[in-house]
Parts: C-alpha cells; structure tokens; sequence
C-alpha cells in the first residue's frame, strides 16, 4: 500500500490496496488505484496485467499523472524516441566499426611470454581459450569487439592485462575504464606490480589524483608518454586525448550508460574494444548472442577454489559474531549490508558490542563525495575489518 504503480494507459499512480463491491449479487474484487488531484482507478482483479510496480532511482519519488490527460502518452512517446535514437546512434557506431580497418598489434612474442610466465598460476581451459580469442582480434585488421563474461574471481583481469601488455608493448595506448574510484585504484596498484619489471607507463586518472596531478597527466597523455591509462568516467572527459589509442577495456559496464561506452566506438572506430563482466547488461548479451559483437565464456573456476556458500537465516547475533570472527581470524573482510541511513551509527554500536576487536568504517549516500571515497579508500588498504554500508556503495 503506497507504492508507486504504472498503469499502461494511465501512467504513474499508487496502490492503495484491494476493494471489494458488490454487482449483479456478486462480488467482485478491484486493485484501487489513486491519481492526482483525488482520481480514483478501480481496476479489475483479472486485468492485473495492465500495471506493473514502478522501478527508479532509489529514493526517487515520480510525478503522479492526472486522469484523462495526455500527459503520459507525452512521456511514452518521448521515451520511445530517446529509445529509437539511441538504436539508431548504435547501428551507425557498428556499422562504421564494420567497415573500418584496424591496426593489427602483433608484438614481440618472446617479451609477451617472460610477461605471462610471471603469472604464478597455471590458466584454466577457459582462460586459454579466451586469450586466444583475444590474441587473434588484435592481430587482425578488424577492429575488436568482444565481451569476456565470467563470475568474479574466474581470472577475467589476467586476460585484460596479457592483452594490455601485448597492445603497450607494440607502442599503442590502452585505456582501461573502471566504474568506480576504488575498482580504478585497485586495478591500477595490481597493474604496476605486474608490470613492474617491464617499461611501460601506467597512470590513473579519477577524484582520488589531485586537481593538480591530474591536469599533468592528461599532458603526458597527449604526449604518448603513459601507455596505460586507468580511470573511472574522467578519462571519457574532453580534456583526455589518447592521440596512440590501440585498446580500451570497460570493466563491469552495467555501470556506464549505453552512449557512455560508445563514445570512443564512435570518435575512433578503428580501436580494439574489451569489455569484461561478471552479469552483462541486457543489450550486449543480445548482442553477444546474435554476433553483433564476439564473446569468450569463462566458466571453469580457479584450481582449489571453494564454492561459494550461502546462509539464510533469522537475525541472530550469535552467528553474525560468529562470521564476523571467522573472517576476520584469517585476515578477510565483512561487508555488512544495512539499508537505514538515520540508524546506521546505532547498528555499528551493536556490532561494537558483539565484536570489539573489529575494526569498522561507515558508508552510506549521505556522505559527501570526498568523505565516502576516502572511506571506500581505508577499507581497500584493510584499514578496517568490516564496511558497514548501504546499497550506494
């Protein structure tokens, strides 16, 4: 009761509950639906299939539309043609890429092997199969599309460094966009240590890198002097030009908006484009399945990795110390999960209680900017045990 509901003719308004009237000696059973300025929709129980929950922003509150005008139809058809654009931008963007040669990057074969041979783990079957598909792009004089879709931790980011390594090493740019501060600055530590023995530039460009730096980095960009950019939307931004640009990787993408991701499609379609995800949106898994675009499958997990396993359960204070100690016994984590902003210092009072030694940060969307990445920050460098946070982060 109170929800917000969309109603297929009528537009947005909110539930408010189920009515029952008497007609013709029967009953009969009707969803009450409220508009503006007291409008009263009473829909019948079987045609519950013209109105569905409304999804939006969290904590957005929509306009509810009138009764009998046209304001909603106003708004569909608005949308339909934002929509229909958008198809259209994207079918221009696939079609120059199409006809638009590439730069084949082959590299130094016998520099890329000393390059992956550090890699201390042996790859699974996937992965292999998957740097193949990746090698053969690149070296072809077609530009690369492909999707590297695999659960979290199935070895996604070695493929997008072998191949960041193999585009560096042949003297083009790569640009690695990342959709958070804190995913940008982990990829860009994991990267310099990797990269640590070969000569190749790695710079990070995001709201952690002061003003100052940042505006000589964007320099050293144009100037060809870093060979690999990481960053968050920043790189996207007009001042970053990538003059050598041979291979832009997008990281979780579901982040990015559609024309987000497409802008450098469209400004240089000759680029060789990565995009790696654990749950690809909807339109590039279509796209994925209809070969508009190629995909490597990574579906076999690390040698000795254990299966996930998951708990439901009543609240309980003793298995949540218990948890809680377990991880932070063999130098893990906690992300504990809690969506009430206004009481959130009082739930950190209580984990206090039940474990003292864990060290806790508090993030939510109230914070500022600034204040929520630095938290994010402390609790990447293990500063503390547990984040207790909101979905924002």
């Amino acid at each position: 009761i109170g929800d917000y509901i969309v109603h297929i003719e009528h537009g947005i308004g909110l539930y408010r509950g189920i009515e029952t009237i008497r007609r013709g000696g029967a009953e009969e059973d009707f969803v009450h639906l409220e508009y503006a300025e007291n409008g009263k929709l009473l829909l019948p129980i079987e045609r519950l299939d013209l109105i569905q929950k409304y999804k939006g922003p969290e904590g957005f509150k929509p306009q509810v539309d009138k009764l009998g005008t046209l304001s909603f139809k106003k708004r569909k058809e608005k949308a339909k043609k934002a929509v229909q654009d958008v198809a259209e931008d994207l079918i221009k963007i696939y079609a120059a890429r199409r006809s638009a040669e590439s730069i084949p990057i082959f590299g130094d074969k016998k520099i890329e092997e000393e390059f992956e041979n550090l890699f201390p783990y042996d790859l699974t079957s996937d992965q292999k199969k998957a740097l193949e598909d990746v090698k053969k792009d690149l070296e072809s004089s077609t530009p690369m599309d492909r999707i590297i879709c695999g659960d979290v931790g199935f070895g996604k980011t070695e493929i997008a460094m072998r191949a960041a390594f193999k585009v560096a090493n042949s003297k083009r740019q790569v640009a690695i966009l990342c959709p958070t501060t804190v995913l940008a600055l982990q990829h860009y530590e994991n990267f310099k240590e990797r990269f640590s023995l070969f000569p190749i530039n790695i710079e990070m460009l995001s709201s952690l890198i002061p003003a100052k730096r940042q505006k000589e980095i964007v320099k050293e960009i144009k100037a060809g002097m870093v060979d690999i950019i990481i960053g968050t939307h920043r790189i996207l931004s007009k001042d970053v030009d990538i003059p050598k640009l041979g291979l832009f990787i997008v990281d979780e993408e579901q982040r990015f908006g559609v024309l987000h991701k497409e802008k450098i499609k469209k400004t240089k379609p000759w680029v060789h484009f990565l995009t790696l995800s654990a749950t690809p949106i909807p339109r590039t898994l279509q796209m994925g399945i209809s070969t508009i675009v190629d995909m490597s499958l990574i579906e076999t997990a690390p040698k000795d990795r254990l299966s996930i396993e998951t708990v439901f359960s009543v609240y309980d204070e003793e298995l949540i110390k218990s948890a809680i100690r377990n991880e932070i016994k063999r130098d893990g984590q906690i992300f504990y999960l809690y969506n009430k902003v206004e009481d959130i210092e009082q739930k950190a009072g209580k984990i206090r209680e039940l474990v003292p030694e864990g060290r806790i940060i508090i993030a939510h969307g109230q914070l500022n900017k600034s204040e929520l990445e630095k938290r994010m920050v402390q609790f990447y460098h293990h500063q503390a045990d547990i984040l207790l946070s909101t979905t924002i982060i």
